[in-house]
Protein backbone atom coordinates (compact mmCIF):
# COMPACT_ATOMS: atom_id res chain seq x y z
CA UNK A 1 0.00 0.00 0.00
CA UNK A 2 1.23 3.21 -0.91
CA UNK A 3 -0.74 6.91 -0.12
CA UNK A 4 0.32 10.57 0.41
CA UNK A 5 -2.53 12.54 3.14
CA UNK A 6 -2.43 15.81 4.37
CA UNK A 7 -0.83 16.09 7.62
CA UNK A 8 -4.16 17.92 9.77
CA UNK A 9 -6.44 15.65 8.55
CA UNK A 10 -4.69 12.71 9.59
CA UNK A 11 -3.86 14.07 12.76
CA UNK A 12 -7.48 14.63 13.25
CA UNK A 13 -8.86 11.34 12.45
CA UNK A 14 -5.70 9.49 14.72
CA UNK A 15 -6.82 11.78 17.66
CA UNK A 16 -10.21 10.02 17.32
CA UNK A 17 -9.40 6.70 16.24
CA UNK A 18 -6.63 6.08 19.30
CA UNK A 19 -9.11 7.17 22.23
CA UNK A 20 -10.38 3.66 22.01
CA UNK A 21 -7.23 1.20 21.17
CA UNK A 22 -6.48 -0.78 24.30
CA UNK A 23 -3.47 0.44 26.02
CA UNK A 24 -3.47 -2.14 28.67
CA UNK A 25 -1.94 -4.77 26.72
CA UNK A 26 -3.34 -7.77 27.78
CA UNK A 27 -4.02 -8.52 23.99
CA UNK A 28 -1.02 -6.65 22.03
CA UNK A 29 -2.93 -6.55 18.67
CA UNK A 30 -5.35 -4.08 20.26
CA UNK A 31 -2.44 -1.12 20.31
CA UNK A 32 -2.66 -0.86 16.77
CA UNK A 33 -5.07 0.65 14.05
CA UNK A 34 -5.95 -0.35 10.88
CA UNK A 35 -5.30 1.70 7.50
CA UNK A 36 -6.84 0.36 4.42
CA UNK A 37 -7.60 2.07 1.20
CA UNK A 38 -11.70 2.75 0.66
CA UNK A 39 -12.35 3.86 -2.81
CA UNK A 40 -10.09 5.52 -4.99
CA UNK A 41 -9.40 8.46 -3.35
CA UNK A 42 -10.14 8.12 0.47
CA UNK A 43 -8.18 6.02 3.30
CA UNK A 44 -9.85 4.24 6.49
CA UNK A 45 -8.82 4.42 9.84
CA UNK A 46 -10.30 2.00 12.45
CA UNK A 47 -9.46 1.14 16.03
CA UNK A 48 -10.93 -1.04 18.65
CA UNK A 49 -10.73 -2.74 21.66
CA UNK A 50 -13.44 -5.31 20.98
CA UNK A 51 -16.15 -3.47 22.96
CA UNK A 52 -15.58 -0.26 21.21
CA UNK A 53 -14.70 -0.16 17.12
CA UNK A 54 -14.31 4.03 15.45
CA UNK A 55 -13.83 3.65 12.31
CA UNK A 56 -12.75 6.83 10.21
CA UNK A 57 -12.51 7.93 6.59
CA UNK A 58 -10.77 10.63 5.31
CA UNK A 59 -9.84 12.25 1.82
CA UNK A 60 -6.32 11.18 0.57
CA UNK A 61 -4.38 13.24 -1.77
CA UNK A 62 -2.86 10.61 -3.52
CA UNK A 63 -3.43 6.65 -3.37
CA UNK A 64 -0.67 4.98 -5.64
CA UNK A 65 -1.21 1.45 -4.46
CA UNK A 66 -4.48 0.26 -2.29
CA UNK A 67 -3.60 -2.08 0.29
CA UNK A 68 -3.84 -2.06 4.41
CA UNK A 69 -0.96 -1.67 7.23
CA UNK A 70 -1.31 -2.36 10.89
CA UNK A 71 1.02 -0.37 12.67
CA UNK A 72 1.07 1.14 16.62
CA UNK A 73 -1.37 3.73 16.77
CA UNK A 74 -0.13 5.73 20.10
CA UNK A 75 3.45 5.84 18.05
CA UNK A 76 2.31 7.06 15.25
CA UNK A 77 -0.67 9.26 16.83
CA UNK A 78 2.68 11.02 18.65
CA UNK A 79 4.59 11.41 15.03
CA UNK A 80 1.45 12.60 13.34
CA UNK A 81 1.38 15.71 16.35
CA UNK A 82 5.14 16.96 15.96
CA UNK A 83 5.48 16.49 12.04
CA UNK A 84 5.68 19.98 10.03
CA UNK A 85 2.81 21.11 8.43
CA UNK A 86 2.59 19.32 4.53
CA UNK A 87 2.19 15.97 3.00
CA UNK A 88 2.52 12.82 4.54
CA UNK A 89 3.47 9.76 2.57
CA UNK A 90 3.25 6.09 3.47
CA UNK A 91 4.35 3.20 1.73
CA UNK A 92 4.33 -1.02 2.82
CA UNK A 93 7.61 -2.34 2.76
CA UNK A 94 8.62 -6.12 3.31
CA UNK A 95 7.81 -7.90 6.18
CA UNK A 96 4.93 -5.52 7.07
CA UNK A 97 7.03 -2.41 8.32
CA UNK A 98 6.09 0.58 7.38
CA UNK A 99 7.69 3.96 6.14
CA UNK A 100 6.37 7.37 7.17
CA UNK A 101 7.66 10.55 5.34
CA UNK A 102 7.11 14.42 5.78
CA UNK A 103 9.21 17.08 4.42
CA UNK A 104 13.21 15.90 5.88
CA UNK A 105 11.71 13.68 8.25
CA UNK A 106 11.62 9.68 7.54
CA UNK A 107 10.48 7.11 10.34
CA UNK A 108 10.31 3.50 10.10
CA UNK A 109 7.70 1.43 11.94
CA UNK A 110 7.03 -1.82 12.57
CA UNK A 111 4.12 -3.23 10.99
CA UNK A 112 1.69 -6.88 11.64
CA UNK A 113 -0.30 -8.50 9.25
CA UNK A 114 -3.79 -7.19 8.59
CA UNK A 115 -5.34 -11.11 9.37
CA UNK A 116 -3.81 -10.95 12.85
CA UNK A 117 -5.89 -7.78 13.37
CA UNK A 118 -9.18 -8.41 15.07
CA UNK A 119 -12.17 -8.36 12.67
CA UNK A 120 -14.67 -5.41 13.26
CA UNK A 121 -18.31 -5.86 13.34
CA UNK A 122 -20.23 -5.53 10.54
CA UNK A 123 -22.27 -2.01 9.83
CA UNK A 124 -25.73 -2.23 10.18
CA UNK A 125 -28.44 0.37 9.35
CA UNK A 126 -28.71 3.62 11.53
CA UNK A 127 -32.23 4.64 10.45
CA UNK A 128 -32.72 7.34 13.36
CA UNK A 129 -31.49 10.82 13.42
CA UNK A 130 -30.57 13.33 16.55
CA UNK A 131 -28.44 16.40 16.36
CA UNK A 132 -25.43 16.37 17.85
CA UNK A 133 -25.53 18.97 20.33
CA UNK A 134 -28.77 17.14 21.33
CA UNK A 135 -26.40 13.88 22.11
CA UNK A 136 -23.78 15.19 23.64
CA UNK A 137 -26.14 17.49 25.90
CA UNK A 138 -27.97 14.48 27.30
CA UNK A 139 -24.14 12.59 27.55
CA UNK A 140 -22.90 16.05 29.79
CA UNK A 141 -25.46 15.91 32.36
CA UNK A 142 -25.53 12.71 33.20
CA UNK A 143 -22.41 11.00 32.39
CA UNK A 144 -20.77 12.08 36.33
CA UNK A 145 -23.21 9.86 38.55
CA UNK A 146 -22.57 6.51 36.03
CA UNK A 147 -20.48 3.91 38.88
CA UNK A 148 -16.81 3.57 38.85
CA UNK A 149 -17.17 0.29 40.60
CA UNK A 150 -15.76 -2.54 38.47
CA UNK A 151 -18.52 -5.46 39.64
CA UNK A 152 -21.90 -3.20 38.94
CA UNK A 153 -22.23 -3.79 35.75
CA UNK A 154 -25.60 -2.63 34.34
CA UNK A 155 -24.75 1.04 36.32
CA UNK A 156 -21.87 1.27 34.22
CA UNK A 157 -23.69 2.85 31.71
CA UNK A 158 -26.33 4.81 30.80
CA UNK A 159 -30.24 4.05 29.96
CA UNK A 160 -30.75 5.74 26.61
CA UNK A 161 -34.41 6.04 25.34
CA UNK A 162 -35.80 7.61 22.22
CA UNK A 163 -38.86 7.20 21.09
CA UNK A 164 -42.08 9.35 19.33
CA UNK A 165 -41.74 10.78 22.42
CA UNK A 166 -38.34 12.50 22.50
CA UNK A 167 -35.59 11.40 23.86
CA UNK A 168 -34.33 10.20 27.58
CA UNK A 169 -31.21 9.65 29.10
CA UNK A 170 -30.32 8.01 33.12
CA UNK A 171 -27.72 6.95 34.98
CA UNK A 172 -26.56 5.93 38.34
CA UNK A 173 -24.17 4.89 40.93
CA UNK A 174 -27.10 3.91 43.37
CA UNK A 175 -26.01 7.13 45.46
CA UNK A 176 -26.94 10.06 42.85
CA UNK A 177 -29.27 9.39 39.70
CA UNK A 178 -29.26 12.23 36.70
CA UNK A 179 -32.24 12.29 34.52
CA UNK A 180 -32.47 14.26 31.12
CA UNK A 181 -35.39 14.14 28.73
CA UNK A 182 -36.42 16.36 25.90
CA UNK A 183 -39.67 15.94 23.42
CA UNK A 184 -37.52 18.00 21.37
CA UNK A 185 -35.29 15.38 18.77
CA UNK A 186 -35.39 17.49 15.73
CA UNK A 187 -37.56 15.04 13.76
CA UNK A 188 -40.47 12.87 13.27
CA UNK A 189 -39.59 9.26 14.12
CA UNK A 190 -40.98 6.65 12.06
CA UNK A 191 -40.90 3.34 12.99
CA UNK A 192 -39.14 1.35 16.55
CA UNK A 193 -36.97 3.49 18.39
CA UNK A 194 -34.59 2.82 20.50
CA UNK A 195 -33.43 1.29 24.70
CA UNK A 196 -29.96 0.90 25.16
CA UNK A 197 -27.59 0.75 27.60
CA UNK A 198 -24.52 2.48 26.64
CA UNK A 199 -21.18 1.97 28.37
CA UNK A 200 -19.29 4.83 29.41
CA UNK A 201 -15.96 4.71 27.65
CA UNK A 202 -18.79 4.85 24.50
CA UNK A 203 -20.31 8.19 26.13
CA UNK A 204 -16.74 9.65 26.72
CA UNK A 205 -16.09 8.95 22.51
CA UNK A 206 -19.19 10.40 21.36
CA UNK A 207 -18.70 13.65 23.39
CA UNK A 208 -15.59 13.88 21.24
CA UNK A 209 -16.86 13.13 18.20
CA UNK A 210 -19.79 15.39 18.69
CA UNK A 211 -17.74 18.00 19.99
CA UNK A 212 -17.10 19.92 16.69
CA UNK A 213 -19.80 18.13 14.47
CA UNK A 214 -23.17 20.54 13.64
CA UNK A 215 -25.05 18.37 12.04
CA UNK A 216 -27.62 15.37 12.36
CA UNK A 217 -25.70 12.34 13.47
CA UNK A 218 -27.56 8.67 12.61
CA UNK A 219 -27.85 5.90 14.97
CA UNK A 220 -29.44 2.19 15.09
CA UNK A 221 -29.04 -0.64 16.88
CA UNK A 222 -28.67 -4.52 16.30
CA UNK A 223 -29.21 -7.35 19.15
CA UNK A 224 -25.30 -6.75 20.81
CA UNK A 225 -24.25 -3.19 19.08
CA UNK A 226 -25.30 0.22 18.69
CA UNK A 227 -24.03 2.56 15.95
CA UNK A 228 -23.70 5.83 15.32
CA UNK A 229 -22.36 7.51 12.23
CA UNK A 230 -21.29 11.29 13.02
CA UNK A 231 -20.34 12.29 9.49
CA UNK A 232 -17.43 10.57 7.74
CA UNK A 233 -16.97 8.50 11.20
CA UNK A 234 -18.86 5.90 12.86
CA UNK A 235 -18.53 4.40 16.57
CA UNK A 236 -19.80 1.01 16.72
CA UNK A 237 -20.30 -0.10 20.67
CA UNK A 238 -21.22 -3.15 22.37
CA UNK A 239 -24.27 -3.01 24.41
CA UNK A 240 -24.51 -3.42 28.00
CA UNK A 241 -26.79 -6.29 29.01
CA UNK A 242 -28.91 -7.23 31.67
CA UNK A 243 -31.85 -5.14 33.44
CA UNK A 244 -31.05 -0.89 34.40
CA UNK A 245 -32.89 -0.68 37.76
CA UNK A 246 -36.66 0.63 37.82
CA UNK A 247 -35.71 4.50 38.10
CA UNK A 248 -39.19 6.12 38.10
CA UNK A 249 -39.10 4.38 41.64
CA UNK A 250 -36.43 6.23 43.16
CA UNK A 251 -38.06 10.07 42.18
CA UNK A 252 -39.44 11.75 44.98
CA UNK A 253 -42.90 12.25 45.00
CA UNK A 254 -43.59 14.22 47.99
CA UNK A 255 -40.69 16.68 48.23
CA UNK A 256 -42.43 19.41 49.80
CA UNK A 257 -39.77 21.83 50.67
CA UNK A 258 -38.11 23.75 48.17
CA UNK A 259 -35.49 26.47 47.84
CA UNK A 260 -34.14 28.54 44.99
CA UNK A 261 -30.22 29.25 44.55
CA UNK A 262 -28.28 31.16 42.05
CA UNK A 263 -26.07 28.68 40.62
CA UNK A 264 -22.64 30.04 40.44
CA UNK A 265 -23.01 31.51 44.59
CA UNK A 266 -24.52 27.75 45.33
CA UNK A 267 -21.59 26.19 43.50
CA UNK A 268 -18.91 28.70 44.91
CA UNK A 269 -19.77 28.21 48.20
CA UNK A 270 -19.93 23.85 48.01
CA UNK A 271 -16.44 24.74 46.58
CA UNK A 272 -14.88 26.54 49.28
CA UNK A 273 -16.88 24.84 52.74
CA UNK A 274 -15.72 21.27 50.76
CA UNK A 275 -11.63 22.08 51.29
CA UNK A 276 -12.40 21.21 55.05
CA UNK A 277 -14.38 18.29 54.63
CA UNK A 278 -13.52 14.75 55.34
CA UNK A 279 -11.04 13.64 52.62
CA UNK A 280 -12.73 10.10 52.05
CA UNK A 281 -16.27 11.82 53.07
CA UNK A 282 -16.51 14.57 51.13
CA UNK A 283 -19.43 15.50 53.29
CA UNK A 284 -20.67 18.62 54.16
CA UNK A 285 -24.03 19.76 55.96
CA UNK A 286 -26.82 21.50 54.75
CA UNK A 287 -28.16 23.54 57.31
CA UNK A 288 -31.87 25.60 56.10
CA UNK A 289 -33.83 27.91 58.62
CA UNK A 290 -35.53 31.08 57.51
CA UNK A 291 -34.90 32.63 54.28
CA UNK A 292 -31.06 31.40 54.74
CA UNK A 293 -28.74 28.12 53.78
CA UNK A 294 -25.68 27.64 56.47
CA UNK A 295 -22.99 24.97 54.62
CA UNK A 296 -20.69 24.21 56.94
CA UNK A 297 -17.66 21.51 57.14
CA UNK A 298 -15.26 19.94 60.11
CA UNK A 299 -12.42 17.94 59.98
CA UNK A 300 -10.86 16.77 62.69
CA UNK A 301 -7.02 17.45 62.02
CA UNK A 302 -7.66 20.59 59.76
CA UNK A 303 -10.75 22.89 60.74
CA UNK A 304 -13.89 23.78 59.50
CA UNK A 305 -15.63 25.79 57.25
CA UNK A 306 -19.13 27.64 57.21
CA UNK A 307 -20.85 30.01 54.80
CA UNK A 308 -24.14 31.28 54.25
CA UNK A 309 -26.88 32.02 51.63
CA UNK A 310 -29.40 33.69 50.98
CA UNK A 311 -32.75 31.61 49.90
CA UNK A 312 -36.30 32.06 49.87
CA UNK A 313 -36.97 28.87 52.09
CA UNK A 314 -39.66 29.14 54.73
CA UNK A 315 -40.40 25.89 56.13
CA UNK A 316 -38.88 24.03 59.21
CA UNK A 317 -35.41 24.42 60.32
CA UNK A 318 -33.71 20.87 58.85
CA UNK A 319 -30.26 19.40 58.54
CA UNK A 320 -29.11 17.11 55.69
CA UNK A 321 -25.51 15.93 54.80
CA UNK A 322 -23.97 15.77 51.28
CA UNK A 323 -21.25 14.13 49.71
CA UNK A 324 -19.93 17.72 47.83
CA UNK A 325 -18.28 16.33 45.11
CA UNK A 326 -21.50 14.83 44.18
CA UNK A 327 -23.07 18.13 44.54
CA UNK A 328 -20.51 19.81 42.07
CA UNK A 329 -20.89 17.32 39.46
CA UNK A 330 -24.44 18.83 38.80
CA UNK A 331 -24.14 22.05 39.36
CA UNK A 332 -20.59 22.38 37.08
CA UNK A 333 -22.87 21.13 34.11
CA UNK A 334 -26.87 22.28 34.88
CA UNK A 335 -26.02 25.28 32.40
CA UNK A 336 -28.73 27.62 34.11
CA UNK A 337 -28.78 30.73 36.17
CA UNK A 338 -30.78 29.29 38.85
CA UNK A 339 -31.48 25.64 40.42
CA UNK A 340 -34.17 24.61 42.54
CA UNK A 341 -33.18 22.59 45.99
CA UNK A 342 -36.24 20.17 46.57
CA UNK A 343 -36.85 17.84 49.76
CA UNK A 344 -38.67 16.07 52.12
CA UNK A 345 -36.48 16.11 55.08
CA UNK A 346 -33.07 15.47 56.41
CA UNK A 347 -33.08 11.72 55.62
CA UNK A 348 -34.60 11.14 52.03
CA UNK A 349 -33.61 11.59 49.02
CA UNK A 350 -33.27 15.30 47.55
CA UNK A 351 -33.79 16.56 44.50
CA UNK A 352 -31.63 19.40 42.10
CA UNK A 353 -33.08 21.03 38.80
CA UNK A 354 -32.91 24.20 36.76
CA UNK A 355 -35.48 26.82 37.08
CA UNK A 356 -36.85 27.89 33.82
CA UNK A 357 -35.83 25.40 31.23
CA UNK A 358 -38.44 25.11 29.29
CA UNK A 359 -36.91 22.60 26.54
CA UNK A 360 -35.40 19.79 29.05
CA UNK A 361 -36.52 17.98 31.73
CA UNK A 362 -33.38 17.11 34.03
CA UNK A 363 -33.66 16.41 37.42
CA UNK A 364 -30.35 15.11 39.64
CA UNK A 365 -31.64 12.92 42.94
CA UNK A 366 -29.24 12.88 45.43
CA UNK A 367 -29.24 10.20 48.60
CA UNK A 368 -28.63 12.46 51.93
CA UNK A 369 -26.01 11.64 54.43
CA UNK A 370 -25.32 10.44 57.92
CA UNK A 371 -24.00 12.85 60.20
Amino acid sequence: MQFVIARGALQKELAFVQGVVERKNTIPVLANILIESAGEAAIRISGTDLDVTIRCDAEAEEISAQGAICVQARKLFDIARLLPDGPVSFRKEENEWVTVECDRSKFRLPGIAKDTFPELPGFKSTPLKLPASLLKLLIDRTIFAITQEEGRYTLSGAKFELDKQGAKMVTTDSHRLAFVATKETGQDLQGAGLDVLIPRKTLAELTKLTADFDGDINLGADDNHVYFQVGSRLLISRMLSGQFPNYEMVMPKNNDRSAIFDTVSLNQAVRRVALMADDRSHAIRFHFSKEQLLISSQNAEEGEARETLETDFAGEETEIGFNAQYLQDFLNVVGSEKVAFEFKDGNSQAQLRPVADEKYDYRYIIMPMRL
